[in-house]
């Protein structure tokens, strides 16, 4: 390799990594339009019914995220990064909770020279998926297992091996599932100071109601979440049909075990309140 083209690729690649390690310099305003991207990005995939998250993949949630515009480039190797936002449901009360913003990150060797732009959505299906979220930040295939999830109305039988997230990405109109395996998701330790005004402020802190806000775009974002996890509880009336048949009453895993019946080890949310989103104080 020249002279001249190491130095282009070296460019390259710092251009890549500005933004994620720039953040000492962000706009203060820059959580906010994350929040209210993030929160169209649902909106529009909601009045979708063919290309959004699956009705019975949302009535699993643990927590939902979304990282707007992400971007994918390459030069001499790949790397992706963009800036995101994650709402956690309390697995006791089925609300979710103000949102937690965190970074997406990643690399691989390629050939290619270009550049996109996609939104990506995660969906947290077991309670192990989030408590590994505590720790600061785990990748995505290898902490925890992930899956291009199904898209629309494909069945639960279209998502195959159980994973504990399923990502999807949705680039130029086109919502579908995408593999994310090797990619980091990280607490953004500044956006949440910033946007809390705590500089000790931590995942935990969050999901505990220990810190606040009163932001239009939070409620918004979080109401957005809690719209699709309510719509799929009542879209999905498998707990009347239950309690109609007294004489299955006897097993003990009627409405209480549906996770566990289909996914082995992996735990999912019990559904029991067709409602079980709400928005935090």
């Amino acid at each position: 390799m020249t002279r001249s083209k190491f130095l282009s690729a070296m460019l390259a690649i710092a251009t890549l990594a500005a933004p994620w390690h720039g953040a000492l310099a962000q706009d203060p305003s820059r959580e906010e339009a994350t929040l209210i991207t993030a929160t169209q990005v649902l909106e529009e995939l909601a009045a979708t019914p063919d290309q959004k998250v699956p009705d019975w993949l949302m009535q699993r949630a643990y927590g939902v995220a979304v990282v707007p515009e992400v971007i994918k480039g390459a030069f001499i190797f790949g790397a992706r990064y963009g800036n995101g936002v994650l709402t956690v449901r309390d697995a006791a009360t089925g609300h979710f909770s103000n949102p937690i913003f965190i970074r997406l990150g990643g690399g691989s060797f390629g050939a290619q020279i270009g550049a996109s732009s996609t939104d990506i959505v995660l969906v947290f299906v077991t309670e192990r998926s989030v408590e590994n979220f505590s720790r600061g930040k785990f990748t995505l295939g290898g902490d925890v297992s992930v899956a291009a999830g199904p898209v629309g109305r494909q069945s639960e039988a279209a998502a195959g091996k159980a994973a504990e997230i399923y990502s999807y990405s949705r680039s130029r109109g086109l919502f579908a599932g995408v593999a994310l395996d090797g990619t980091v998701i990280a607490f953004d330790r500044s956006g949440n100071h910033s946007f809390y005004n705590d500089d000790d402020v931590t995942t935990g802190m969050i999901t505990r109601n220990k810190v606040t806000t009163h932001s239009e775009s939070a409620r918004r974002f979080v109401a957005a979440v809690t719209a699709g996890a309510s719509s799929a509880g009542a879209a999905a009336p498998a707990p009347p049909p239950a309690a109609a048949a007294p004489p299955p009453a006897a097993q003990p895993s009627g409405p209480a075990a549906p996770g566990a019946a289909s996914s082995g080890d992996v735990h999912t949310f019990p559904m029991e309140d067709s409602h079980p989103g709400g928005e935090p104080h």
